[in-house]
């Protein structure tokens, strides 16, 4: 959709530009993260250790005290989307690493709520087989559009909203209790075979 700059009677046309680097995007979003996504800075390329051998391009904390984890492409990119969900389970995994970050950042006293952790991608464009392997997988990440006009505007759009869960069984590395109730369901109902 083009963008147009109202000046006086006329729509003059703004061009489009993208940034340099991905680089420059993220350190935007960073210096801006309580006015774009309620939340506050705990790292910024933060190490997953050798064995992950991965870097998080931003770890924060939200309003609610969850953990935040924002990943970004200055390209389209697959890539974003499989990152984001192995970052994910990281976390999960390593609330203490998470912990010690957000306490060096914003001291001692932070409280860390574990029920919701956000997962943000932002980027310029996504497929639709982006698109559906969010829908399908069920985990909590949002998808985030950019547009950087040459006037130095930026637009940013939410293009799929994640599922909030509340449950812990919904929360990744948990069995989720509608397939655990049909599992049984098949149990009992299969006839035994003995050999």
């Amino acid at each position: 959709m083009p963008t147009f700059e109202i000046k006086g009677k006329r729509l003059v046309s703004v061009e489009q530009t993208n940034f340099s680097t991905e680089k420059e995007l993220q350190s935007l979003i960073e210096a801006n993260l309580d006015v774009v996504f309620n939340c506050r800075l705990v790292a910024t390329e933060f190490s997953t250790g050798a064995q992950h051998a991965g870097r998080i391009d931003t770890l924060a904390l939200s309003e609610d005290n969850n953990p935040v984890i924002i990943e970004y492409k200055k390209v389209e990119s697959s890539d974003l989307i499989n990152q984001s969900l192995f970052y994910l389970a990281w976390i999960d995994d390593h609330h203490g690493d998470f912990m010690i970050a957000a306490r060096e950042s914003l001291g001692s006293g932070v409280e860390i709520d574990w029920s919701d952790i956000r997962v943000i991608c932002v980027a310029p464009n996504y497929r639709k087989y982006d698109l559906h392997a969010v829908r399908m997988t069920g985990a909590n990440i949002e998808l985030w559009q950019y547009r950087l006009s040459k006037n130095s505007t930026m637009h940013l759009e939410e293009v799929f909203q994640r599922t909030v869960s509340s449950s812990p069984e919904a929360q990744p590395g948990r069995k989720n209790p509608v397939m655990v109730e049909a599992g049984r369901k098949a149990a009992i109902s299969r006839p035994l075979q003995f050999r």
